[in-house]
C-alpha cells in the first residue's frame, strides 16, 4: 500500500487507525484541502506532515497562515 506524492512514492510500515484504507483516505483528504498550494510547489505533504518551502522569506508566513486556516 504505497502513496504517490509529487516527491515520490512512500509506503508506511504500520496502519495508524486500524481501518481499511485509512491512510489513503486521510492522504486524499489532505491533498484536496491543500491542492492549489501543493500544485504551486509551496507545500509538500505526506500523511500528517506538511512542509512549507518558499524562496522568498516574506511570503512564508502568509503560506503558513493559509495552511493553518485550511486545516483548522
Amino acid at each position: 500500500m504505497a502513496f504517490i506524492t509529487l516527491e515520490g512514492s512512500f509506503e508506511p510500515t504500520v496502519i495508524f487507525f486500524e481501518l481499511t484504507n485509512s491512510l489513503e483516505t486521510f492522504q486524499t483528504m489532505i491533498n484536496e484541502i491543500l491542492q492549489n498550494l501543493i500544485n504551486t510547489g509551496e507545500v509538500v505533504n505526506f500523511i500528517d506532515n506538511v512542509i512549507v518551502e518558499m524562496k522568498k522569506k516574506g511570503s512564508h508566513n502568509e503560506v503558513i497562515e493559509e495552511v493553518v486556516k485550511r486545516l483548522v
